[in-house]
């Protein structure tokens, strides 16, 4: 299932990531907290299968729990008010987020021991990687 992302993730680089943010519609304020920002991502699975995934740092923390392929309301680090899903596909874990008529993904997948995740916006893709701790 998704056991090969549980752990905690340091992030150790993010590429085009203030212009991800842009196409998200983030203000110019929130983007230079979001650029300086290395949060640690952190998954973990219950015993009744509720994936929690947590993004953090010493800015702010964000935690969802969810079961895949099941809708669930997410607010984002930057305050958007989503519908959200996650699924399974191929082995990528993939997270679609859904407001005001936007959409954005973020392709999460282990490559070469590492996190790699692409964030995808339209045609603007940025990418963080991590080690797992």
């Amino acid at each position: 299932m998704v056991d090969q992302f549980v752990g905690t993730w340091k992030m150790i680089s993010s590429e085009n990531f203030d212009d991800y943010m842009k196409a998200l519609g983030v203000g110019f304020a929130t983007r230079q907290v979001g650029n300086r920002t290395k949060p640690n991502f952190v998954m973990s699975v219950d015993d009744q299968g509720l994936i929690c995934m947590k993004s953090q740092s010493a800015f702010k923390t964000t935690e969802v729990k969810f079961k895949l392929n099941e809708p669930f309301d997410e607010t984002t680090a930057d305050d958007r008010k989503t519908r959200t899903v996650v699924s399974l596909d191929n082995g990528k874990l993939i997270q679609k987020q859904s407001w005001d008529g936007k959409e954005t993904n973020i392709e999460r997948e282990i490559s070469d021991g590492k996190l790699v995740a692409k964030c995808i916006m339209g045609d603007v893709v940025a990418v963080r990687t991590y080690v797992k701790e």
